[in-house]
């Protein structure tokens, strides 16, 4: 059983596959500890996969995991933590950004009695516009929301103990909330700083799209973090707000009414007031509007049980798997 397990996922970097397999081997053979090196091709559409097949034969250590198309990082990092053995797992990106040197420095960290060792890319060698600005107020925002502090979510070179991360299930783009997922189950997390370098080779995968979905996962990691298990209180709260206006509202109607017709003249005016069609309307839609979301946290209720005691069902499909040789 190997100590490390390194997963990396590849998409269409048939360039960068050889000297990023090379790198990978001269710095883990030096660790002194037994490893792994777990390359998922997420249905790469140029020469990747015979570029890996390659990699395999002069690195036997490699095991690839190939997709049957392309289902994304998420998915593939998934795949890559499912597949692992070993009892640290560490990631890292297969464009060369990220740099194979600074695994020892992450590994030297978590030796500390951190579980999660997460890689803040200070000096980022990307465009300002489209990639920095996004990626800081991304990671300002995420900090905010998930309470846990980190300046540099969307680095992919992390470390992770293997008891952290089994037993998560990601979808769409929540691979960059790791740190804040494994926080909820009392993790341990640390940031240190790793070299970046520009891309030299290939054509980058991202974009300000991409920002965009980030924030829409980030709006279903909170829920997690927060309501998963009782998903009633936040559709209630809203529910809440809505009905408690609605109830008064229809209330002082009917109050009014009441004491108008037991002889209560100075009533009158008001009576005139809530006769018109917004007093006459609102309070039911509000109190409407209440029920809906109520009902909503009922049925969230009910699929939270059914997500928990359903079978566990991968977001992706595997093509085939080489293993490595001894």
């Amino acid at each position: 059983m190997p100590f490390l397990s390194v997963v990396v996922p590849v998409f269409n970097e048939e360039e960068n596959v050889p000297v990023l397999c090379e790198k990978l081997h001269n710095v883990l053979s030096q660790i002194g500890r037994s490893y792994e090196i777990l390359l998922v091709d997420d249905g790469s559409a140029d020469s990747t996969w015979q570029r890996l097949l390659d990699a395999r034969r002069k690195y036997p250590c490699l095991k690839l995991v190939r997709f049957r198309r392309n289902f994304g990082q998420t998915a593939a990092m998934s795949a890559g933590f499912a597949e692992a053995q070993g009892d640290v797992i560490v990631t890292l990106d297969a464009d060369l950004q990220n740099d194979p040197e600074d695994i020892p420095k992450l590994l030297e960290v978590m030796e500390s009695g951190v579980d999660v060792v997460s890689g803040w890319r200070r000096y980022r060698k990307d465009p300002f516009l489209t990639r920095l600005v996004p990626s800081r107020i991304a990671n300002a925002l995420i900090s905010k929301i998930t309470g846990v502090r980190l300046h540099d979510y969307g680095c992919t070179l992390k470390a992770y103990r293997k008891e952290v991360v089994k037993n998560l299930r990601l979808y769409g783009e929540m691979h960059r909330f790791v740190p804040a997922l494994a926080s909820w189950v009392g993790a341990r997390i640390a940031e240190v700083e790793v070299t970046h370098w520009p891309r030299r080779l290939g054509r980058s995968k991202y974009g300000l799209s991409r920002t965009f979905r980030v924030v829409l996962d980030l709006l279903t990691v909170k829920f997690l973090l927060r309501y998963s298990s009782h998903p009633i209180q936040i559709f209630g709260k809203v529910g809440m707000f809505f009905g408690v206006p609605g109830i008064l509202m229809l209330g002082f109607m009917v109050l009014a009414h009441l004491l108008y017709n037991l002889g209560v003249e100075s009533l009158s005016g008001a009576v005139d007031v809530v006769k018109r069609p917004f007093w006459v309307i609102t309070p039911f839609m509000l109190i409407l509007f209440c029920m809906q979301f109520i009902s909503m946290g009922l049925l969230a209720e009910i699929q939270i049980r059914t997500y928990h005691e359903s079978q566990n069902k991968p977001p992706y499909v595997i093509r085939e798997i080489i293993e490595p040789s001894d």
